[in-house]
């Protein structure tokens, strides 16, 4: 026997030796095994299946398609993601009035071209200041804060008003790109003028046409009360004309209409208790905001503060758009402090507006 068998064997007979002196092992659980007395249901966790969508998702971003030449697939759904987000972090437009940096406007009014200084445009504003009669003319000037900085503008197109001074001033309609305030005008003309609002009443006429009459004879004591005993449920009476709104004068250019709207209720049954209190055209509409919710709207909107939105007048209107507000420009902080109120329901008349 050599000295390399001779450690073998005891090596062999000191293993032997460990093994029985082990515990044996215990009996198997038969009934765990082979019996089932409920099928075993396995739940994931919702925080595990996304660790397990993510770990998917991973291999799929990071391994690339060994049979495709090209930079890897997955690369290129990032880079479509990353560009779908860029979209939509600049934001849809939520207004057909909106405008943004970049975006064609156009204005009509008044423009005043100073010598040295660039020309303006004047935003309409209401002034308290009378005439004084037999004064020398003034310098045309813009109210204060209601410039609008010009550029490509050209002073001896303008028309209406008289040179001052070597002021020129005059109207004009302009279009142009809009940036940080100011119009980079292309486009230059005689003021637009707006086509007629047409017909202000929502009902058809009824058989036989509308009956002559004015509209002092429609609004009765007995209307206002009728109509004031249900602000929860009607909006302010108003009166329309058919053929078109009253001349600068006053004068109507035809028909009077009566019109209530009806925001919450059975619109036939008030145009039933109405009738015959109304001495004339009654028009009687289903509308989306009762007086008490357009005075709540009113009342928000004047809350906000001049320093986010600046407009030039607000009020109370009829119809689905019951809320008026002139403006000079909705931009995206304009909508951003008005979009609370409901776009919808406001009547938006902004005084520089995005061009066809």
């Amino acid at each position: 026997m050599s000295p390399t068998d001779e450690v073998d064997d005891l090596l062999t007979e000191a293993g032997a030796r460990w093994r029985a002196g082990q515990p044996s092992p215990p009996e198997p659980d038969l009934d765990r095994i082979i019996v089932s007395k409920k099928p075993r249901r396995w739940v994931v966790p919702a925080l595990a299946a996304a660790s397990v969508a993510a770990i998917a998702t991973a291999a799929i971003v990071f391994l690339p398609d060994r049979n495709d030449p090209s930079p890897s697939v997955a690369q290129g759904k990032e880079s479509t993601a990353a560009g779908k987000g860029a979209i939509a972090s600049t934001g849809a437009r939520k207004h057909p009035l909106q405008v943004r940096n970049g975006d064609r406007v156009q204005v009509d009014g008044q423009v005043v071209a100073a010598p040295a200084k660039p020309a303006v445009y004047c935003i309409p504003v209401a002034s308290d200041l009378p005439a004084t009669v037999g004064a020398p003319p003034k310098p045309a000037a813009c109210a204060p804060g209601a410039e609008v900085k010009l550029t490509g503008v050209d002073p001896d197109r303008l028309s209406g008003l008289p040179t001052v001074d070597g002021v020129k001033a005059g109207f004009a309609h302009l279009e142009g790109i809009w940036t940080d305030g100011q119009i980079a005008v292309d486009k230059q003309g005689p003021v637009v003028k707006l086509p007629d609002a047409g017909s202000t009443v929502p009902c058809a006429a009824p058989t036989g046409g509308w009956k002559p009459g004015d509209s002092s004879d429609l609004v009765t004591p007995a209307v206002e009360a009728f109509v004031s005993a249900r602000p929860n449920q009607l909006q302010e009476l108003s009166i329309g004309w058919p053929n078109g709104l009253p001349t600068d004068n006053g004068a109507s250019t035809g028909p009077s209409v009566l019109m209530i709207g009806v925001a919450h209720g059975d619109v036939a049954q008030i145009r039933r208790l109405l009738t015959p209190l109304v001495k004339g055209n009654l028009c009687v509409t289903q509308v989306k905001l009762s007086k008490t919710e357009v005075d709540n709207l009113r009342n928000k909107l004047a809350a906000i503060p001049t320093s986010v939105l600046s407009p030039l007048s607000y009020g109370g209107g009829v119809g689905d758009h019951p809320v008026n507000i002139d403006l000079r420009v909705l931009d995206d902080k304009a909508v951003t402090a008005l979009e609370p109120l409901g776009l919808d329901n406001l009547n938006i008349q902004p005084v520089i507006k995005p061009a066809p």
